[in-house]
């Protein structure tokens, strides 16, 4: 299999075809993603809640970050690596900068960073400097305070907002956009209202890609899973299998199913 990058991604958007994201924390775990075929590994802050044990990704450090790309990095062969900005690290562009290039230093590829539109300033700061970036958007979990819990976004004239943003964002540099827990109709829209690449999770079939927390992909996150969980681990004999299982009903659009999505 070949090397994933970025511009694998944005073939496969221009062509139609669908590529698969899970979040990965060690080695042994990048080997078995890797050969699953599975385009893109998330080393995610989600981290802070099923290895650490938090109720939020807020108490995740840079360090924590920096210590599982690194592990990510020495069982990878193939995938393209993505590592979470985790809360407060693009506190000032300074120090959004040196952050960034610690992950890069650790293996990332690229580096993903929460927020709205007003990333757009940081994100050109990162792109002229060679650090791809991907926004997410839409639920945002690092404001989940702010929020007032994990609740969908982007319903009504807030959806109109969103797209304005991904396109925002998109001109100031973002390789690619995730969006989390926003209804079909507007996962729909920004994918189609962008040209970068779009990942999805909770935000229906109709964006580029799609992302689980491994984790949830093998059901052994504990206590109540989100409407947009599937458990791959159900119908198949080994993590392996469950892995390839996720990826390929991705690629054949199976996965999200209407039951994991929000109207």
């Amino acid at each position: 299999m070949k090397v994933v990058t970025l511009n694998t991604l944005k073939e496969l958007k221009a062509a139609g075809e669908k590529f698969s994201v899970v979040t990965c924390y060690d080695a042994a775990f990048s080997q078995r993603i890797n050969e699953a075929g599975i385009e893109v590994m998330l080393v995610g802050d989600s981290l802070g809640m099923v290895l650490q044990g938090h109720d939020s990704t807020l108490p995740v450090t840079l360090d924590d970050m920096v210590y599982h790309t690194r592990a990510v990095k020495a069982g990878n062969s193939r995938s393209l690596i993505m590592a979470d900005l985790p809360f407060m690290s693009d506190a000032s562009l300074p120090i959004l900068l040196e952050n960034s290039a610690r992950l890069m230093r650790a293996g990332a590829h690229l580096v993903k960073i929460e927020g709205d539109a007003w990333l757009a300033e940081g994100i050109s700061h990162l792109t002229r400097r060679g650090i791809p970036v991907c926004a997410h958007l839409g639920l945002t979990p690092q404001t989940v305070n702010q929020l007032g819990g994990y609740k969908v976004q982007g319903r009504g004239e807030a959806g109109q907002a969103l797209i304005k943003s991904a396109q925002e964002l998109e001109a100031a540099g973002a390789s690619l956009l995730l969006l989390e827990c926003v209804p079909t109709e507007l996962g729909r829209a920004v994918t189609e209202a962008v040209d970068c690449p779009v990942i999805g999770i909770g935000a229906g079939p109709d964006t580029d890609g799609q992302v689980l927390v491994l984790h949830d992909l093998l059901g052994i996150t504990p206590g109540k899973t989100a409407k947009f969980v599937k458990n791959f681990m159900q119908d198949s004999q080994s993590i392996p299998d469950a892995l390839a299982a996720y990826h390929q009903a991705v690629k054949n659009n199976d996965f999200p199913a209407p039951e994991h999505c929000f109207q």
